[in-house]
């Protein structure tokens, strides 16, 4: 059994309602040690935290304000809810971001917030979880803005281009990638192979973005093992191999207790 992590899911999401218990004894079955419950609004981190406190030393926690709800970002009370959530157990700052193909805040708004969150990373000394999408001009500049303020993060479920990841690379990131490589529809082999082994992670984004052959269900964490499977095909290395060196990954981002790799 491939044992790995999966560095970004939504366990708090509705899709999950009363079933989230089971889906994390799922993951566990099917080899993960650790998941990361992505809190993306106050009332997520909430139900994030609420999962990692009856899952403790397995699921752990962030909190931050996605991008789509950056128009409604607040000094006061977003800022407040995050640094809670870090004094409770949170990880990591986010998810956070910028996206430009659904424009649901203006790009205005979507920098503030960033920026906002940037600074909480900076004062509280943790990583950031990064969405981007059509936005590589704002990533890359925000990247350099994180490396002046020691802030490192992942660029989670990553699809972008080879220069982007350099440059997330640069800054002391890592990449991270979802079930989207084992569809059909992609082709950049490329971009699988320039992440160094130190700087992979993997993730399931569940409970979007199944991989083959479920893909156009629900995901769930269990399923990343299949995308550890592909990641090893392309890139030449042994599966199991693979799977503790992004755990190892997680572990090293996060700041996960050293349990999560006991064998």
């Amino acid at each position: 059994m491939t044992v790995f992590s999966d560095s970004h899911v939504h366990l708090a999401d509705p899709a999950f309602a009363d079933e989230a218990d089971a889906v994390i004894q799922r993951a566990r079955a099917a080899g993960a040690r650790a998941l990361v419950c992505i809190g993306e609004s106050a009332a997520t981190a909430r139900r994030a935290q609420a999962l990692a406190a009856r899952h403790a030393g397995f699921v752990f926690f962030t909190a931050g304000v996605h991008p789509h709800d950056a128009a409604s970002w607040d000094d006061v009370t977003d800022q407040q809810a995050i640094r809670d959530a870090v004094d409770n157990g949170a990880v990591a700052v986010g998810e956070c971001g910028l996206d430009t193909h659904y424009d649901h805040a203006p790009r205005e708004r979507q920098l503030y917030a960033l920026d906002a969150q940037l600074a909480i990373a900076e004062d509280i000394r943790k990583p950031i979880v990064l969405h981007t999408r059509e936005a590589e001009a704002d990533t890359v500049a925000f990247l350099k803005r994180a490396e002046t303020a020691h802030v490192r993060g992942v660029l989670h479920c990553y699809t972008g281009s080879i220069a982007l990841a350099e440059a997330a690379l640069a800054a002391g990131w890592y990449v991270s990638f979802s079930g989207i490589i084992t569809f059909k529809s992609w082709t950049d082999e490329a971009l699988l192979r320039v992440v160094p082994d130190d700087r992979l992670l993997v993730e399931s984004d569940a409970p979007y973005l199944a991989p083959v052959p479920h893909r156009g269900k629900r995901n769930e964490s269990a399923y990343v093992s299949l995308t550890v499977a592909r990641l090893a095909a392309v890139r030449g290395q042994n599966v199991d191999t693979l799977g503790w060196q992004t755990l190892r990954n997680t572990k090293e981002l996060f700041d996960l207790p050293d349990a999560v790799l006991a064998a």
